[in-house]
This record gives structure tokens, C-alpha cells and sequence, in this order.
């Protein structure tokens, strides 16, 4: 199936915290976040209705705290916690420069944002607005991937867009193998059968359940945020 940007008009954008922190690997790079700003305000400016996920390990992650005598539910809570500071960072940054957004919390943390709810994020999105969705899924043991893949579900958005520091899905890491391949199109059948590496397994299957496609692109790469979506020649696109 080849990918068809005139079917899409709904983006979720799925990002890492780290790719806020750029080279430094921990808070923020402005200059980074410039350019990354720039480029999500031109994707809004083709037209598409998007909400973003962020990660928070540019300030904690949860599951994989070295710490492993600490409570895996409360270490957990504080990496949802590091998404909605993520989340408000980014949004003050697009409110500067004249976009509008609004920032949704699966945790009621009223005094500096929306209680998330389907509802309140559609009517958000169908006003314009650059919508984040923080907190995670709201429960541990999920990873950020999966609340992506579960309010595209709940929103009915068309794609869900994947920033990763390589220029989309390879059969090996192309970083520890310099004859991995990178495969420009796959069905969800063919990454289980290959054993490809998209998202973790519980955003993969509900992803698949739910026919909801995935394109997976280069995000530190200046000009593909907009190519990734127009354009079928750009990342990795997988579908049902």
C-alpha cells in the first residue's frame, strides 16, 4: 500500500522529550526548539488539524529510572508530570509566535491546564488549535507511545506521525548495522512476522486494531516534519 497524502488531514504528532533537549540530552535546546516550533506552525499553516504527545525523558522517565528499589507506579508518575511540563514549554513558545494552542492533562491539574476529554480536544482541534495532550494515558506501565496511538483512536485522527533521530523503519539498527535496510513501506502483519521494531507492543496492537496508519520519520532532520506528511518518498509508512 503506498502512502496517500490527500487522505490525510488529521496529524498526531508523537515526539520524544529528548528531542527537545538536542545535543545536550537533558532540559531544552532553544535553538532546537525554534526550529522545531517553525516547522510544527508550518505544517499547521498546510492546513492540518494536529495534536502532539511528548515524551518526558529530557526530564524523567519513569520505567527505565535507575533506581529500581523506588516504586515503579510513583517513578512512572513523575515521568506523566515531565510530559506536562514539556507540553506547557512547548505551547507558551507557539502562543509567542502568534498559533494558538491549548494543553490537556489526563490528570486534573486545573490551574495550568485542561482536564483532558475527547470532547474538549475535538471542539479544540476544530477551532484551530495546536493540541497538546499530556500526562500520558494517565495510568503507569504505559509508555507516551501508546497515549499517541489511543487519542488518535479516540479523536479519529488519520496518521500518526513518529519523530525518531533516523530517517524511518530499518530491518536492523542502521546504527549498530551498516547493511540495515531502510523499508519505506510495511504492513502491520509484515513487522510482526519480521520482528520490526515500531513502537512498543501495546501502541503497535492498538494501532493495528484500530486500522490506524504510522509514518515514521527523521524529526532532527530541518524540512522533513512537512515532507513526512505531504510527501510519500519521506520515512517509513506503516498501514493496515
Amino acid at each position: 500500500m503506498t502512502y496517500e497524502p490527500i487522505k490525510i488531514h488529521s496529524v498526531m504528532l508523537k515526539l520524544s522529550g529528548e528531542a527537545l533537549a538536542g545535543s545536550r540530552g537533558f532540559g531544552y535546546d532553544d535553538e532546537v526548539i525554534d526550529t522545531l516550533t517553525e516547522e510544527i506552525i508550518g505544517l499547521k499553516r498546510l492546513g492540518y488539524s494536529l495534536a502532539i504527545v511528548l515524551g518526558g525523558g529530557n526530564i524523567f522517565r519513569g520505567g527505565t529510572w535507575k533506581n529500581r528499589s523506588l516504586n515503579r507506579v510513583t517513578l512512572d508518575e513523575i515521568g506523566m508530570l515531565a510530559t506536562v511540563q514539556n507540553a506547557l514549554y512547548l505551547s507558551e513558545i507557539l502562543n509567542a509566535k502568534n498559533y494558538p494552542t491549548e494543553v490537556f492533562s489526563s490528570q486534573k491539574l486545573d490551574r495550568i491546564c485542561r482536564h483532558y476529554s475527547p470532547r474538549k480536544a475535538s471542539l479544540a482541534l476544530a477551532a484551530g488549535k495546536i493540541c497538546f495532550l499530556s500526562g500520558g494515558t494517565g495510568n503507569p506501565f504505559f509508555t507516551t507511545d501508546t497515549a499517541a496511538v489511543l487519542r488518535a483512536v479516540e479523536l479519529k485522527l488519520d496518521l500518526v506521525l513518529k519523530g525518531t533521530n533516523v530517517d524511518g523503519l530499518y530491518s536492523s539498527d542502521p546504527r549498530k548495522d551498516s547493511k540495515a535496510k531502510l523499508i519505506s513501506s510495511a504492513s502491520f502483519d509484515d513487522c510482526l512476522e519480521q520482528k520490526l521494531g515500531v513502537m512498543d507492543m501495546t501502541a503497535f496492537a492498538l494501532a493495528r486494531d484500530n486500522s490506524l496508519p504510522i509514518k515514521i520519520f527523521n524529526v532532527s532532520k530541518p524540512g522533513t516534519l512537512c515532507e513526512a506528511v505531504t510527501s510519500a518518498g519521506c520515512g517509513s509508512y506503516i498501514h493496515p
